[in-house]
């Protein structure tokens, strides 16, 4: 099993020049980039599930041109091939915004924030300004979040987002230009502005790995239990360090510690606390930090094991005894809780998972939508520097409620992003010189789509052109003007 202490590096106004070099350093070394991204709001929710992904979009443009991007989380994660062909240095910033332009802000993402710790005080007084839509002026010249977008897009590295299409509007009309009007335009500015592709780590979750859940920190969780396993038996598995940063940039770096709980610390004769079967399912709770049952991610992937031994052991028992279109059926149940639950409705299901608890930050997802947030894990001493801790690092002991409160932050939800990419990306690849595309080839440049079985393919079609905006800020790109 395994411990890491994740540090991430909190970027805002007063030292965004200061750390200027080493950012524009990890985009370009990088072997894929991950985002993730908080937001003042979404607006309407029905409108954001609607059925035609055409009138879907136009509800996401209305969000993105009249809300804005509070937070945005980076990790970059670069091969180390001296240390392994599944060995990486992530680097982790959280960059603090502030939009200069009117926006809506809405209560409950309020709510969501400060619950999570974030602080508004300091989003106002230090946040990096940035303005929405076109460029205004000669910002290219400027060390802003607008050029730093430019130079991520001249680095062509792979994008890894989770259910990534709302964050992919925001970024664009935040940080890059006015959105198109037309999906199909949006689409072929996508496609030209990651030439490395895109790809998004809740589809992988469902259909490539097909895990039980694919909200972000479950997918994160499990695949960190599953290469824990991995490391145990001396197997092939992901090893992930971080840099050692001076004691100098110490008041900069916040610390996450993110271990699974000592099954054999916990108390044997404690009754294990019921769990949340709405949250299990969909990392959401209409009940929030009130509900009653535990909504503890480690304790729900300790019960999915067993309810996948005990249902192997019903199955060895019905081959037995079952007549063999019975077995048939059995093994071709899916493993999908979102099956195996009460579904909510789609409006609920879908986006009342909301990152912000039906407003916030984390466009749609599920996990974001837990509401009974992350309580924020002590930064390390002042004066200390960051250890260097692979993945291989000893896990400590922690009791059971050690990861209640859960992790949430734009900067380490973009490296929980990353880790579940990496992860997949190695139990698929065949060779130490694979490609993201050849080991994912069904995952590039496919987008989930909440509420559907397909995702939205981000290919450019013959019929459709690049829009105005976009190929200015190209020709930008390619002369190198960022």
């Amino acid at each position: 099993m395994t411990s890491l202490k994740v540090p991430v590096i909190d970027v805002h106004n007063d030292n965004f020049s200061e750390l200027w070099p080493s950012i524009l350093l990890a985009l370009k070394t990088s072997t894929f980039i991950a985002l993730d991204t908080e937001l003042s709001g979404l607006g309407s929710r029905k409108s954001l599930l609607n059925q035609c992904v055409e009138e879907r979009y136009k509800s996401i443009c209305l969000a993105a041109r009249t809300r804005s991007v509070l937070s945005l989380g980076i990790a970059c994660f670069k091969m180390l091939p001296e240390k392994g062909e599944d060995a990486y240095l992530s680097q982790i910033y959280n960059m603090t915004l502030l939009c200069m332009e009117d926006y809506t802000i809405e209560p409950q993402s309020v709510q969501f924030l400060v619950q999570h710790g974030f602080d508004f005080n300091k989003q106002y007084s230090q946040g990096i300004p940035y303005y929405k839509g076109n460029d205004k002026g000669d910002e290219r010249r400027l060390q802003s979040v607008r050029t730093l977008f430019l130079e991520l897009l001249q680095a062509q590295k792979p994008l890894i987002l989770h259910n990534g299409l709302i964050d992919l509007a925001f970024l664009y009309q935040c940080f890059y230009a006015q959105l198109p009007d037309k999906m199909m335009n949006f689409i072929a500015d996508l496609s030209e502005m990651f030439p490395a592709g895109i790809y998004d780590t809740k589809y992988a979750s469902e259909f490539e790995t097909r895990f039980t859940a694919s909200y972000l920190e479950y997918a994160y969780k499990k695949c960190k239990h599953e290469n824990g396993k991995l490391m145990d038996s001396s197997s092939r598995h992901l090893v992930v360090e971080f840099c050692r940063y001076p004691a100098a940039m110490s008041a900069y770096v916040d610390y996450r510690l993110c271990s699974f709980p000592d099954p054999a610390a916990a108390d044997p004769g404690a009754d294990a606390p019921h769990i949340c079967e709405r949250f299990s399912a969909y990392g959401w709770c209409p009940n929030g930090a009130k509900c009653a049952q535990s909504h503890n991610i480690d304790l729900i992937l300790q019960e999915d094991e067993k309810c996948k031994e005990e249902k192997k052991k019903r199955r060895r028992k019905r081959k037995k005894a079952a007549a063999a279109d019975v077995q048939v059926e059995m093994d071709s149940e899916p493993p999908s809780k979102q099956s195996a639950e009460e579904p909510l409705p789609c409006s609920e299901m879908e986006l009342e998972e909301t990152g912000m608890t039906f407003s916030v930050q984390h466009h749609g997802d599920e996990e974001r939508a837990a509401a009974d947030g992350p309580e924020k894990t002590p930064a390390a001493p002042s004066g200390e520097a960051a250890p260097l801790l692979p993945d291989s690092a000893p896990r400590p002991s922690s009791s059971s409620s050690s990861s209640e409160g859960g992790t949430h932050r734009a900067g380490f939800d973009a490296f929980m992003t990353g880790y579940i990419m990496a992860y997949v990306w190695m139990l698929k690849k065949k060779s130490s010189d694979s490609s993201a595309s050849c080991c994912l080839p069904d995952c590039v440049n496919k987008v989930y789509l909440s509420g559907k079985n397909v995702p939205l393919q981000i290919v450019k079609s013959v019929f459709s052109k690049s829009s105005r905006a976009h190929v200015q800020k190209m020709r930008l790109i390619s002369s190198g003007g960022s």
